[in-house]
């Protein structure tokens, strides 16, 4: 175990030694810091409260930079490995292919945890200090809504855990970080508009699709008797949904470890 956790410290090297990552990390920073000052510069003191402008800065700063960020990183560690040639020098070493793969998949996993953890912190720190006086609120109120906020911060990292799994897939089969990248981009940006073409109650199948169950936090709004309640009706639910993420993660995974394993890296 402990020459395992030695593989994760390194490639946590790999990645914090490179100025590239705390350019995200300074980036994710700053906007998480500046968007709920720009919010009190538009609304005033008095017109957004703690939790809407830290909701709303979370799922801005997530969405449009944390989850690129992500994948980006994601795919240089393993497919910069096969780009720069260092991955032959792993292989000499005296560690399984299973435990090289796994301590890169943990590192990156421990990146997207730290900036997603950064971003919430600062973006709620900054919301109490500018909007700590702003909205009235009795304290059942305060604790149900930052009950939601936080379930729905837990429901996108599970989309952003799906994408990481998806990015580091497609880095090991093919070893492009280019490709990787363009095909991770192209599924954050279109799945929500897909999801809405292919809906479920039009289209039975489609609730088997990837993209179709990413987002949990439509099941948030359903719960509630608003929003989006026709996945629901098409036999949908949290734990169809989460069954099915599970399957394709596993999926993901398996590809990834069998072809890691079984092609010819070193070539």
């Amino acid at each position: 175990m402990g020459s395992f956790w030695n593989l994760v410290l390194n490639e946590n090297m790999k990645i914090y030694r490179r100025s590239l990552t705390w350019t995200f990390l300074s980036i994710l920073a700053i906007f998480s810091l500046l968007l709920p000052v720009l919010f009190r510069q538009g609304m005033g003191s008095t017109g957004i409260s703690i939790w809407e402008s830290a909701s709303t800065t979370v799922g801005i700063v997530f969405v449009f930079l944390n989850s690129i960020f992500c994948v980006v990183i994601t795919t240089e560690v393993v497919a910069g490995e096969f780009t720069w040639g260092t991955i032959k020098l792993l292989l000499i070493r005296p560690w399984s292919r299973s435990k090289i793969l796994a301590s890169k998949y943990v590192a990156v996993i421990g990146f997207s945890l730290l900036s997603t953890l950064l971003i919430i912190i600062l973006a709620t720190g900054m919301s109490y200090i500018l909007f700590s006086q702003s909205v009235p609120y009795d304290q059942g109120d305060s604790v149900n809504t930052a009950g939601r906020v936080i379930a729905s911060w837990g429901f996108s990292y599970v989309d952003l855990f799906i994408t990481i799994a998806i990015a580091f897939m497609l880095a090991i089969v093919f070893r492009s970080g280019g490709l990787s990248i363009g095909i991770s981009l192209f599924i954050i940006i279109t799945r929500n508009p897909l999801s809405l073409i292919f809906n479920p109650n039009r289209y039975e199948w489609t609730k088997y699709v990837l993209f179709t169950n990413m987002d949990l936090g439509k099941y948030m709004d359903s719960a509630t008797g608003s929003g989006l309640i026709t996945e629901a009706n098409a036999g949908m639910t949290l734990g169809f949904s989460v069954a099915v993420l599970a399957v394709y993660y596993v999926v993901f995974m398996l590809i990834s470890w069998v072809v890691f394993n079984k092609r010819d890296v070193a070539g």
